[in-house]
């Protein structure tokens, strides 16, 4: 729960910085053609998606953060990098939670322009956490997927082993008597 705490302090703490510093729809360009901050009031998902429909996101957030907490919480199995990733998923919700109830959007101002054309989105630091850590679990989920249908293969292949054994013993005590 500290990383999902880190999260929230370092993606509240970039907000107040661009909101007391910069004025809405300010840009402020950190490399020409690639990086910007340019502030931005989102009300919608995460990079401006289904724009005022604040309560589906709130109620859908509530019930992601409740479950990834009791996750974290009380899970038996969970390794610690999926834990870190379930918390890092969680800073970025509980981020962008607090400013939906403070304010009624999200603050937004990371602006990466490396394809233009297809690229149009602004977004903040819980954003970044939330996508990173959703890509993370993926990647977690299908290597336990993966490491799953080895030992099950594995287990296949021993039984399959062991039958031949038990196979050739009987050979062998038929052929003795």
């Amino acid at each position: 729960m500290l990383i999902a705490a880190a999260v929230v302090a370092a993606d509240q703490i970039t907000k107040h910085v661009v909101d007391s510093t910069m004025a809405l729809g300010e840009r402020i360009t950190v490399i020409p053609g690639v990086l910007h901050f340019t502030y931005v009031r989102n009300s919608g998902a995460a990079f401006g998606g289904l724009a005022n429909h604040r309560w589906i996101f709130m109620v859908l957030s509530i019930v992601m953060i409740a479950l990834i907490s009791g996750y974290i919480a009380f899970s038996r199995t969970a390794t610690g990098p999926v834990i870190v990733t379930l918390a890092m998923i969680l800073g970025g919700g509980v981020g962008n939670m607090i400013d939906r109830f403070a304010y009624g959007y999200v603050i937004d101002f990371i602006d990466v322009r490396l394809l233009p054309s297809v690229w149009k989105w602004v977004f903040n630091v819980a954003d970044c956490f939330v996508t990173v850590g959703a890509v993370l679990l993926f990647i977690f989920f299908i290597a336990a997927e993966k490491k799953r249908r080895k030992e099950e293969a594995n287990k296949a292949h021993d039984a399959v082993e062991a039958a031949s054994i038990i196979e050739d013993e009987n050979k062998d005590d038929v052929n003795d008597d």
